[in-house]
């Protein structure tokens, strides 16, 4: 958790200094993907772990730089950019989270599939050697009274 949260704070700080520089909120463009992907992974690793002390801070200390990062998209940016921001990270979540869901499908679908192929081997077997055991046992009969 504290390689994603410097990794956060690393992003942070090239966002503020770009404003600073006199750049535009578009300019740090790569490192605000940085910071909210980190964002996420703090925030997945926190609800993994449990309620300790360390995520807290953690998940603080990112929930103040996306505070400072609203205010830059709000004052430095075009009107409404915040919100299509938003809306661009929920839909992105949303196709991401579809995504993993077809993944999972297709895995479920495949092993499905292997037991398939492996009941119908395994009935295949069972059924030829039952045979197999009949005609056996029709042989010693049908045999029993020529030795």
């Amino acid at each position: 958790m504290l390689a994603e949260l410097a990794i956060a704070n690393a992003a942070f700080a090239v966002i503020k200094e770009t404003i600073n520089n006199g750049g535009d909120i578009m300019a740090a463009g790569a490192n605000i993907f940085k910071f909210f992907d980190a964002k996420q992974a703090v925030s997945k690793k926190a609800n993994q772990s449990g309620s300790d002390s360390e995520a807290f801070f953690a998940l603080e200390a990112i929930k103040q730089h996306e505070a400072q990062i609203k205010e830059l998209f709000i004052y430095q940016g075009r009107p409404g950019l915040w919100d299509d921001w938003l809306q661009f990270q929920s839909d992105a979540k949303r196709r991401n989270e579809a995504a993993i869901r077809k993944v999972a499908l297709a895995n479920m679908k495949r092993r499905e599939n292997i037991w398939a192929w492996v009941n119908g081997i395994l009935i295949t077997i069972s059924v030829l050697t039952g045979v197999v055991v009949v005609l056996g046992l029709v042989w010693v009969i049908y045999n029993k009274g020529n030795i």
